[in-house]
Formats: structure tokens, C-alpha cells, sequence
């Protein structure tokens, strides 16, 4: 792989896995989606658990893994270049919940718990479809501690220790590690995470996995990480999103993702710093920089290089924007 090669925007191959919540809604984008329960499509990924490979131009069929070794200070720039592992630094996914998603907690980086190589996980949510009634757990009722939580998860009542919130399509949340959540039944999301697969389980619905058996949980780790006063967990309505404009929608010490709308043509660029990634959340349109043009449709997701510099989006299209800050 030469040095030499020009920056344009990758598009990959997504890794799809099957999740015992899963379902079929991730056809909807036009990707060959396996057979099965399919929960969740890893669509930038640089993990052990899946990496992602390049489709289109001079890297294709290339890995993330490979492409981060090569090119990885040149085209991530200053601050996208570094992980706390060494990979690339965040893990983008498209996630179909056919079903409940088990009750959940993520580290944070110090977490003496963490298995060797992996980081903790903060993350955010955008809501790209949500059927009538659709909901999620985010966080804790007030005033609930350590001693509360174990004793109502000992007692098969952490449902009554949970917070409940209807959602709909363009509903953003902010998920610092240490938040418990879950995303529920019927909600088709865009995730952008740290770069990591550690998840701590509290409570699973007493359902049989893919294999039949239980799922494994976490307790004695879930209550380690908890951050019992709130890990500065964060929501918002994002309709008020003007073309032209790029809306925050989270800001944390790993990323920062904007939400932008696209009518007609809008030219804005990469910094040094980081690398863009894009997701299409929805309508249609392209991304043209100095030496090409791409087109995108809702469910697309593109890594832009730091070096690119300038590009213009172009149609009718909402899309996400991520980067490191």
C-alpha cells in the first residue's frame, strides 16, 4: 500500500452480527444483510470482534486494520491517529432492535476490569426510525445507590430502578460510560462509539441466547462502573436542525457528532485534526471533493481523510457528521 495515494472518501463493507434482538430492518439500505436475527451492522469497524473493508477506489478490499498501520498519521491527522489502544478510536454501527436489547453499563478507560486491550465506551445514539409507542431505558430513578441497585436486581425488580423514555425518528442520546441503558423494541439506530465491544450486563429478560442457553451476566462489574449521581448523560430533540448549519448533538472527550441538512449544495471541509465520518440519515444526494463525486442514500456511511480538505454535499439528505476533537 503506497503512501502516495490520494485521500478520497472510503465506503466499506459492513460486518453484520447476528444479535438474539435482532431482526431484518437493516435490508431497508440496500446491503446483503445474512440470514438471521441481525442486530447490529459494524459499518467502520478496526476491532478484533470485525473489521471493515474498503469498496470502493484504489484501497479497496482493504481493511481498516491494514489501512490504519499504512496510512494511519497521514490520513486520520493529529488527534484521529490516536486511540487509547492503538486502533482506530471510535466504531461506528447501524442497529435493527427487532427486540429488547439486554440491560446494560460500559466502563470507562480506567476500569481496572477491562479485559487486556480494550478501552472503555462511551457512545451516543440518533434515532433513525422508531415505530408508535417505541421506547429506551436511559439511567436510574433518583436517589438510587449501589447498596438499592444490587438489592433490586437480587430480588428480580431493576425494572422499577429504571427510567423509561418514549422516543421517535431524530431523537439523539448522549451515553457516557457508566450510564445504564437499553435500547427497546421497535428503534432503528446510528451509534458512534469508542472504539470498544466491552459491555456489562445487568439483566437479559431471562430469555435463552442464539444457542438456547442464557446469556452471561455481569453484576459484580455493572455495579463497579454504575455512576450512581449520573455520568453527565445528555438528550435532545434535533428538528430544529437548519440547512446549511451543523447542529451538536454530543460532545464528549472521544468525538463530537453534528447533525447537518443538506439542500442543494454545501461545501465545508476536513481539518488536520481528524478525519469526518459521515453517516446518510436520511433522503439522498453525493459528496464531491476536488477529484470525484459519490453518491449517498440513508443508511451509507463514509470515512472522509483529515487530508481531503474541502468537500460539497449535495441534494436532499440529512447526515451525521463525527470527528475527533
Amino acid at each position: 500500500m503506497s503512501q502516495s495515494i490520494r485521500p478520497y472518501p472510503l465506503r466499506f463493507k459492513p460486518e453484520f452480527k447476528e444479535r438474539v434482538w435482532g431482526g431484518r430492518a437493516l435490508e431497508q439500505f440496500g446491503y446483503d444483510v445474512p440470514e438471521g436475527h441481525i442486530g447490529e451492522g459494524w459499518m467502520i469497524a478496526d476491532h478484533p470482534n470485525g473489521i471493515s473493508h474498503v469498496l470502493n477506489g484504489e484501497l479497496a478490499g482493504q481493511g481498516l486494520d491494514a489501512i490504519r498501520e499504512k496510512l494511519g498519521a497521514e490520513w486520520f491527522g493529529s488527534k484521529g491517529s490516536r486511540s487509547g489502544n492503538g486502533r482506530f478510536p471510535l466504531l461506528v454501527k447501524l442497529l435493527d432492535c427487532n427486540d429488547d436489547l439486554s440491560v446494560q453499563v460500559h466502563p470507562t478507560d480506567d476500569y481496572e476490569g477491562l479485559p487486556k486491550g480494550e478501552l472503555g465506551k462511551t457512545e451516543m445514539w440518533y434515532v433513525l426510525g422508531a415505530k408508535p409507542g417505541a421506547k429506551i431505558i436511559y439511567g436510574l430513578q433518583p436517589r438510587v445507590t449501589r447498596e438499592s441497585f444490587a438489592a433490586a436486581i437480587a430480588e428480580n425488580r431493576i425494572m422499577d430502578t429504571l427510567q423509561e423514555v418514549p422516543v421517535e425518528a431524530g431523537d439523539t442520546f448522549y451515553i457516557p460510560a457508566g450510564t445504564v441503558h437499553a435500547l427497546c423494541a421497535g428503534v432503528l439506530v446510528a451509534e458512534i462509539q469508542q472504539n470498544s465491544d466491552t459491555t456489562y450486563r445487568l439483566y437479559d429478560y431471562d430469555r435463552p441466547g442464539l444457542d438456547g442457553k442464557p446469556r452471561e451476566l455481569h453484576i459484580e462489574d455493572s455495579l463497579n462502573v454504575t455512576a450512581y449521581e449520573g455520568a453527565g448523560a445528555t438528550r435532545m430533540k434535533t428538528d430544529g436542525a437548519k440547512p446549511g448549519e451543523w447542529l451538536t448533538l454530543a460532545k464528549s472527550p472521544y468525538f463530537v457528532t453534528d447533525k447537518g441538512v443538506v439542500r442543494g449544495e454545501w461545501t465545508t471541509g476536513t481539518t488536520p485534526n481528524s478525519f469526518d465520518i459521515l453517516i446518510a440519515a436520511e433522503g439522498a444526494g453525493s459528496i464531491r471533493w476536488e477529484s470525484g463525486v459519490l453518491d449517498a442514500k440513508a443508511g451509507d456511511c463514509f470515512l472522509l481523510p483529515a487530508p481531503l480538505g474541502d468537500y460539497t454535499l449535495a441534494g436532499e439528505m440529512t447526515v451525521l457528521r463525527s470527528r475527533i476533537v
